[in-house]
């Protein structure tokens, strides 16, 4: 399987809210790089808690996905569309009530070995901080 292929069946696993999947596609050292943490979470028990969380506070699905593969086959970006609902509020951020919003975001993907082993995810906090105020 290529690295495209495995970056399209971990997002397809995403739309899918299919969490093992994604979690079996992830190296167990993974390095999730989420965006404007302070730290990354390093290990795949880390990620678990990260998307437990997230499922708890977001509904959300990626459209309009675009990949962009290395000549090498070690390396996936992904450029998508997160259409979301806010159900549950994280600590420092507005209070939730089932705002929608349709944010721009982006994603890179390290792979080596058939397993993903570093997510680096990008989008505008600020945006997306002004759609659900």
């Amino acid at each position: 399987m290529t690295s495209l292929d495995i970056a399209k069946q971990y997002y397809d696993s995403f739309n899918q809210k299919n969490w093992q999947g994604m979690l079996a596609l992830l190296d167990p050292n993974v390095r999730h790089e989420p965006n404007q943490a302070d730290e990354p979470r390093i290990g795949i028990e880390k990620f678990t808690e990260f998307l437990q969380s997230m499922d708890e506070s977001y509904e959300e699905t990626l459209t309009d996905m675009v990949f962009f593969t290395s000549s090498n086959d070690t390396r996936v970006a992904v450029e998508f569309v997160v259409n979301g609902i806010y159900k549950k509020g994280d600590e420092g951020f507005p209070v939730a009530h089932g705002q929608s919003y349709v944010l721009p975001a982006a994603a890179f993907l390290e792979i080596r070995d058939g397993k993903i082993t570093r997510v680096t995810t990008y989008y505008n906090l600020t945006l997306w901080i002004k759609l659900v105020s």
